[in-house]
């Protein structure tokens, strides 16, 4: 498996879109093509780490083969190549990872990654978060929710199709436990600022950083786990700024 794994031809065939119902989407199928390596993850790794879509709430403890009473849950949405998720997983064995992409060879690199490491606590649905949220996830059933560098539309008129709306924050709010996390990290200063200011308005949610750190205005040092990717190695060297916010469920009332 380890041979076939590790293949990089690229294979002429790609799987046919899914098709959504949302009329605006934080998201765009990005051509790629998915090569050998990708297609014999999905084919050898994908009957047991992929969870379909499904309009029922999820039992966590079928979908991870597992007791999951002692294990943290963390949702994570869009992990592109999912470089920096395998990083995560098998930094922190002891949490289960539930992870959504629509971009298929992402998604095969990431099987991939995870056959070569052997990592073990990560579920990968192939499917709109949104929807996955809406449908899939109990109530106060996440111990974290990761949003790292989501597609920050630069153009005014785009605005609207950012991830990051009060609506999303409010359905993610009530999906946390009361202490569960909410990380997101940009690489683009004015989308933070936004990130900042809809996380700080949900009510459910309070800034952990002003307590810790009110020496960075509300963003967050980065978070031990969260490694440093390429491409923000890169923007670091060129003069680019990086911005984490962290937020956490408060117990509801309070």
């Amino acid at each position: 498996m380890q041979e076939i794994l590790n293949s990089d031809a690229t294979d002429t065939a790609e799987a046919p879109a899914q098709p959504f119902m949302r009329t605006i989407r934080s998201f765009v199928k990005r051509a790629g093509r998915t090569t050998l390596g990708q297609a014999k993850a999905f084919e050898i790794l994908g009957p047991k780490f992929l969870v379909p879509y499904q309009q029922q709430v999820l039992d966590f403890g079928t979908v991870f083969g597992t007791a999951v009473a002692t294990h943290p849950i963390v949702l994570e949405i869009g992990f592109g190549m999912g470089e920096a998720t395998a990083h995560i997983a098998k930094l922190l064995s002891d949490t289960r990872f539930l992870c959504c992409e629509v971009h298929e060879p992402g998604i095969g690199a990431l099987l991939k990654r995870m056959g070569e490491h052997q990592i073990e606590n990560i579920r990968i649905c192939a499917h709109d978060a949104v929807e996955v949220i809406d449908h899939m996830l109990p109530m106060q059933s996440l111990d974290g929710v990761h949003i790292f560098f989501p597609d920050p539309w630069h153009k005014t008129k785009h605005h609207k199709r950012r991830l990051i709306q009060p609506p999303l924050i409010a359905k993610l709010a009530a999906r946390l436990k009361p202490g569960g996390y909410l990380h997101c990290a940009t690489d683009w200063q004015a989308y933070a600022e936004q990130i900042l200011q809809v996380l700080s308005a949900e009510p459910l949610l309070r800034n952990r950083a002003l307590s810790t750190h009110p020496e960075l205005a509300g963003y967050a040092p980065k978070p031990h786990y969260r490694p440093l990717t390429k491409f923000e190695n890169r923007g670091i060297r060129l003069g680019h700024g990086v911005w984490d916010v962290v937020f956490e469920r408060i117990e509801a009332g309070r």
